[in-house]
């Protein structure tokens, strides 16, 4: 809103707050548990008497400065922070705001959850190792082959019972979502892993990325939570001294799985960072509409004051209605005394509405403008965030078809090698695989598997591990069909190449030429 006066020159006056318009903050500005200094860090509960001993003279040193000088510069040059105290390395970008962004940005949202439920959330299941594959081809009995692939099928089930049981909050499909939700939204995820006394694994879980950093000798990370610092080694190590606690305890491991990007070899950066202008664009685009509508939903006008010049007073009502008025009850007047006419003038005073349904076009296509953006730097088709418009059948499956193998599929490959590190510890037989996204729906998958049965491709038990179901006994071998079952998939075989023979003979060889179905030669018309 902004009014005009005119009494031989122009005065403009803007009565919005352009400031509020850009509240957001930099990521800088957002908190860090870790850039913290003096005082609270000598709170920090985790801590051995030795390594606070070293902390003390480190606050010292800043103060006095390393000439002994005393002076304000080296203080302030030489502030200890937990970055410091810890030796760690400070991520690019604040993994407290893009957590925040996480859960406030509707499109990042449903853009990070698509990922994740089709990376990770479709479950898994463990498969042979090639190893496997090649000792099975090399059993000739029966009986022993048959009671090897019971010993395997028994311990499928062993390996998933163990998986579940290392985690009483969570099973491990769900401890998965949750750190590839954090890779997602931060760029880093990290999957603990605790050992028991024997030394085998027996923990695994999900830690909060942003409460975790990376030491600067890569020997291990640091949590931060609750006033309470956490010491971690890297998944492998089970010898390097915990140096925050003066080596008296046995550090859990960590795997830390990131983002690959060139700016930076300790932390990862999320996707969403290649569309940061059009996320900040559509948060501002979020409190232009919460304003508007706070403002009773009055566009934006311009007051124009001719052949007067209105009183500081005058002044101060129309700012104070138009910035604080509005928001109060519906329907509120205002009282503006004017000047009195003059011979020589005439005090006219006019309100103008600036284009608003020109503004509200523009408005939208650039929302609309964001999200593509915003689902481009995550390469997620819009039909994946529930978002079906100007999106046909055909181009669906061809989305879901280049979201499965550019995005999909090779996440799961780089998950699918980390994790597969720790089953390496308990067999050698089986690596885990993540259930793929389908791109057939169930009635058509149900035929093409009755298919693949018949024609002895496939097992039973593939087909049941596929739909998440237990394997049966004696599932692991072909299906053996009667001479009927065998006639008619013979006869479905020849019906098939006797119908693509059919097309091709009917087919046109070049223009106004064809070949008769009877097969009389060629004829022109």
């Amino acid at each position: 809103m902004e009014f005009i006066e005119d009494n031989e020159s122009t005065e403009q006056i803007n009565v919005s707050n352009i400031d509020d318009m850009f509240s957001i903050k930099k990521a800088a500005d957002h908190f860090d548990p870790f850039n913290i200094e003096e005082e609270e860090l000598k709170k920090v509960r985790g801590l051995s008497p030795t390594f606070r001993r070293k902390m003390s003279r480190e606050f010292t040193k800043a103060f006095t400065g390393r000439e002994e000088t005393g002076t304000q510069q080296n203080l302030l040059a030489q502030a200890v922070t937990g970055y410091a105290m810890f030796d760690l390395i400070q991520p690019i970008y604040n993994l407290e705001y893009l957590s925040k962004v996480y859960e406030v940005s509707t499109y990042n949202y449903a853009a990070i959850n698509a990922k994740v439920s089709n990376v990770v959330g479709l479950g898994y299941s463990f498969v042979e190792t090639r190893k496997t594959n090649d000792a099975f081809d090399a059993i000739t009995d029966e009986k022993q082959l048959e009671r090897a692939r019971r010993k395997l099928n028994k311990l499928k089930q062993d390996l998933q019972t163990w998986l579940d049981s290392t985690n009483d909050e969570d099973t491990f499909t769900q401890t998965l979502i949750k750190v590839y939700t954090d890779l997602e939204a931060t760029g880093n995820g990290y999957l603990e892993i605790g050992r028991t006394v024997a030394g085998d694994i027996g923990y695994v879980g999900h830690i909060p990325s942003k409460t975790m950093r990376v030491r600067r000798l890569r020997d291990g990370f640091i949590q931060l939570l609750y006033g309470k610092a956490v010491f971690f080694r890297n998944f492998g190590d089970t010898e390097t001294p915990n140096p925050i606690s003066g080596g008296e305890d046995r550090p859990n491991e960590v795997i830390h799985l990131k983002k690959y990007t060139p700016m930076n070899n300790y932390y990862g950066i999320p996707d969403i960072i290649a569309a940061q202008n059009a996320l900040v664009g559509n948060e501002l685009a979020g409190k232009y509409n919460i304003d508007y509508f706070e403002n009773k939903a009055v566009p934006r006008y311009i007051i124009l004051v001719k052949g007067a010049k209105l009183s500081p007073e005058s002044e101060r009502k129309l700012l104070e209605f138009f910035q604080v008025g509005l928001k109060g009850k519906n329907h509120r007047s205002l009282y503006v005394p004017l000047p009195a006419d003059t011979s020589d003038s005439k005090v006219e005073f006019k309100m103008e509405p600036i284009e608003a349904d020109v503004q509200e076009s523009s408005f939208e296509k650039y929302r609309k403008a964001n999200r593509d953006e915003i689902l481009l730097a995550h390469r997620v088709p819009i039909n994946k965030i529930g978002v079906p418009e100007g999106v046909s059948l055909a181009n669906a499956r061809d989305a879901d078809k280049t979201f499965k193998e550019q995005v999909c599929r090779p996440a799961q490959m780089i998950l699918e090698k980390k994790l597969n590190n720790i089953f390496s510890e308990k067999t050698d037989a089986l690596v885990l695989k993540f259930n793929e996204l389908t791109l057939t729906d169930e009635d058509t998958q149900s035929k093409i598997d009755e298919r693949y049965l018949r024609m002895q491709v496939i097992t039973p038990n593939e087909v049941r591990i596929r739909k998440g179901m237990i394997p049966m006994d004696g599932g692991d071998e072909v299906v053996q069909l009667k001479p009927q079952q065998q006639a008619e998939v013979r006869a479905q075989a020849g019906n098939t190449r006797t119908r693509d023979q059919n097309r091709q003979n009917n087919q046109t060889d070049t223009a106004g030429e064809g070949r008769s179905a009877k097969g009389d030669g060629r004829t022109v018309e």
